[in-house]
């Protein structure tokens, strides 16, 4: 139950305390700290994937919801982490 609470209590957190950071990023020109909003809002959206897995699972019952969320995190991370190789720049400074 506490790890539901975390859960639930991360999402709005992560995302308010990502968007400050991605503020703060952009008036520095910081891409580390871009990157570190970055993944604190990955951080809320693995939150969002555990509660909607577990609500899922308690409302139907069914074993293959966890695999199923697994997938999700899985492909979360996958993304991010191409984005993150990628290197996109985000602060341009020639204008």
């Amino acid at each position: 139950m506490s790890g539901l609470l975390l859960s639930v209590g991360a999402i709005p957190i992560m995302y308010v305390l990502s968007r400050r950071k991605l503020d703060i990023a952009a008036a520095l020109g910081s891409r580390a700290l871009r990157a570190d909003a970055i993944e604190s809002l990955t951080c809320g959206w693995l939150a969002f994937v555990v509660v909607a897995a577990l609500a899922a699972q308690w409302a139907l019952g069914a074993w293959w919801v966890d695999p199923v969320a697994s997938l999700a995190i899985v492909w979360l991370l996958i993304r991010e982490g191409r984005e993150a190789w990628s290197g996109e720049e985000c602060c341009d400074h020639r204008h």
